[in-house]
């Protein structure tokens, strides 16, 4: 391991040091005041998301106990929720997109909302790592479950990461296609750390929002058609997406529950209480008692209401479509 001095008082310091623990002297000071200076600029010139960019930066270069970090993180923060306020994308991303938290609000209008997104779903199916693996995923699953309900399984994952697509684009946070392992789900790879709680939490929920989207889809076709594949299809996904809200590891409710506030994730706690209540979904007993797990640890987010609405109104829908699937 290399080292060097701190410029001010001549400690010696570790390579991955952020501050002088001799004299608190930032050590990336000089970079610091140049990506604070990009950032002002931008924001100055209505450019968003570069600010926010510089900012992140920033962030990464910070010591998590120093006072210019909560200063730091709050900008980013508030810069998180301009952007999805405005509407504002990054240059590659399709203008026009409704604001995310105004959908995730919206849950009755989810099957409108994918007919209105199926060009952008169909551009993920030009990728060829995504279509491969998902053409292997669903041959692993027809020879278990048949085709129907593999077939609807595959795209139900499909719609879901393509929600955790389009929220990054929408951010303008670089990210791959999805990619299908069979026995595991789908991910997506980011080419970029999110530091952002808030940033994390709207991607993480994305997924689910877009997931519920699907199930009501199926729902849907279920009334309409009268077969009972579409039925099991819409819990199925509607399944799969509430276990994909345990707050825990890299699974989308624990980035959503890491911007929460301590009261606000009691809160969370009470209504998945509830939730189990009224539907007596199983699943619930997992996703409460790691989130009770999780605010009795006395952790402590930024906190932010919609984020909690989104969350809560995820649970209590997902568990009435997935009601009585074990």
């Amino acid at each position: 391991m290399t080292t060097f001095a701190c410029a001010q008082c001549s400690t010696e310091l570790p390579p991955d040091a952020r501050a002088c623990p001799a004299c608190g002297a930032l050590i990336h000071a000089d970079t610091l005041k140049r990506l604070a200076a990009q950032a002002d600029d931008a924001t100055r010139h209505g450019d968003l998301i570069a600010a926010r960019t510089h900012w992140q930066q920033a962030l990464a270069l910070l010591p998590p106990q120093a006072e210019q970090y909560v200063v730091v993180q709050r900008r980013v923060a508030e810069l998180t929720r301009q952007i999805g306020s405005t509407g504002v994308t990054a240059p590659e991303a399709s203008g026009g997109a409704k604001e995310w938290w105004g959908r995730a609000g919206g849950v009755g209008a989810m099957a409108l909302l994918l007919a209105s997104k199926l060009k952008f779903l169909l551009l993920g199916l030009t990728k060829a790592s995504t279509f491969i693996s998902m053409f292997a995923f669903f041959g692993v699953y027809w020879s278990i479950y048949g085709w129907p309900l593999a077939l609807g399984l595959v795209i139900g994952i499909y719609i879901h990461e393509m929600g955790h697509v389009a929220m990054l684009r929408r951010l303008g946070i670089g990210a791959g296609a999805p990619l299908f392992i069979p026995g595991v789900g789908a991910l997506v790879m980011l080419k970029e750390r999110v530091t952002d709680p808030l940033t994390d939490a709207m991607i993480g929920l994305a997924g689910p929002v877009w997931g519920l989207g699907a199930a009501l889809t199926a729902l849907v076709m279920y009334f309409v058609t009268g077969r009972d594949v579409w039925f099991a299809i819409a819990q199925l996904t509607g399944l799969l997406n509430l276990f994909n809200l345990i707050p825990i590891w890299q699974l989308d409710g624990s980035r959503g529950m890491h911007v929460l506030a301590r009261g606000e994730r009691w809160f969370l706690v009470a209504a998945i209480a509830g939730a189990l209540y009224l539907t007596g979904q199983p699943m619930l007993f997992i996703v409460g008692a790691v989130a009770f797990w999780r605010a009795w640890q006395g952790e402590d987010g930024p906190g932010d209401r919609r984020v909690l609405a989104t969350y809560v109104t995820l649970v209590m829908a997902l568990s009435l479509l997935s009601r009585g699937v074990n």
